[in-house]
């Protein structure tokens, strides 16, 4: 059979288009994972028309204790960067990071320059008159509540990691996560910089959209099922005077219960909210006998589509849910 040069150079040609392409592919797709629905839809939104980010925790699913994939494991593995809040918050991925902590760029938002970070506050009640039932509701657990083995999966957290649900902290974890992109992805640094600056004009617009929708009920005394929208209530100067228990995972004792019941009746609280992934018989069973209306809060987006809106759309409930039940519209 004879050689064919003009074959050979036409096959060289057709092989390495063939092995070009799943390098630009590489190059266009940086491998980024993020951890919660409200990281992945900032991260998500800074990368419009570059890429998509992996969401690890969709759903229902509680960033505390959730279980990871295989297939999650080797995309964390193979990662160039994963954004968390950090060790507070997202404890199960502490260990799969240190793992690939010397290959992957791990990037904790709770850190990102200009947060506004808060302590986390004492237990269950924290309006100004609210410890005269000593320390048994603020976290020297009794039997009763069933949590005597609490603090051993939670990593000893100082400050209150929920940064997210306030659109100012959101900003500032935009500033970060366009910085870290432009790094480790330069070619699209550009896109990274103009989707960035967008992204915070419009997290700067609902700020004041939801201060304005929020102020008519700033006065409405109201509980919350677990403490996790501090950042929130901060932001818009809320009444939130309480939590039904102090961590999503525990269920109150019955002594708890009963002191609820009195504040509720004694401090004319509006509405207790439940959320979407847990039941909401023992929100009923609380207000059961006082005025206090049920409402529902969502701080995690459990049942948003993902994506960049879902920051947005996340926000807008949480006020759209506080507004209707305060005003008993």
């Amino acid at each position: 059979m004879q050689f064919n040069p003009m074959g050979s150079g036409v096959l060289k040609k057709l092989l390495g288009g063939l092995l070009f392409l799943p390098l630009v592919a590489l190059a266009t797709q940086p491998q980024i994972v993020t951890s919660i629905k409200p990281v992945h839809s900032l991260v998500a939104g800074v990368m419009q028309g570059v890429g998509e980010p992996l969401l690890l925790v969709s759903g229902g699913a509680s960033p505390h204790d959730y279980s990871l994939k295989p297939s999650e494991a080797r995309a964390i593995d193979q990662a160039q960067v994963v954004f968390w809040i950090g060790p507070d918050l997202e404890s199960f991925l502490i260990r799969p990071l240190d793992n690939v902590k010397n290959k992957v760029r791990i990037v904790a938002l709770l850190d990102a320059p200009g947060m506004t970070v808060l302590p986390l506050r004492e237990g269950g009640a924290w309006e100004p008159h609210g410890h005269e039932h000593g320390h048994d509701e603020h976290g020297h657990e009794t039997p009763e509540d069933g949590d005597d083995h609490e603090h051993e999966h939670v990593h000893q957290a100082d400050h209150d990691p929920h940064v997210w649900l306030d659109p100012v902290n959101a900003i500032a974890m935009v500033r970060r996560i366009m910085t870290v992109l432009g790094e480790v992805d330069v070619a699209h640094r550009a896109d990274y910089q103009r989707n960035g600056a967008a992204l915070i004009e419009r997290l700067d617009r609902l700020n004041q959209r939801l201060a304005t929708e929020l102020a008519p009920v700033r006065q409405q005394p109201y509980l919350v099922f677990h403490d996790a929208y501090q950042y929130f209530e901060q932001r818009y100067d809320l009444d939130a005077i309480g939590s039904v228990t102090m961590s999503a995972e525990r269920r109150p004792g019955a002594k708890r219960v009963a002191d609820i019941q009195a504040r509720i009746r004694d401090l004319q609280v509006r509405c207790v909210f439940s959320e979407p992934q847990f039941q909401p018989a023992l929100v009923e069973t609380i207000i059961a006998g006082s005025a206090a209306r049920r409402g529902v809060l969502d701080p995690l987006g459990a049942e948003l589509p993902p994506g960049p809106d879902a920051y947005f759309q996340l926000l807008q409930g949480l006020a759209a849910s506080l507004r209707a039940c305060l005003s008993g519209v």
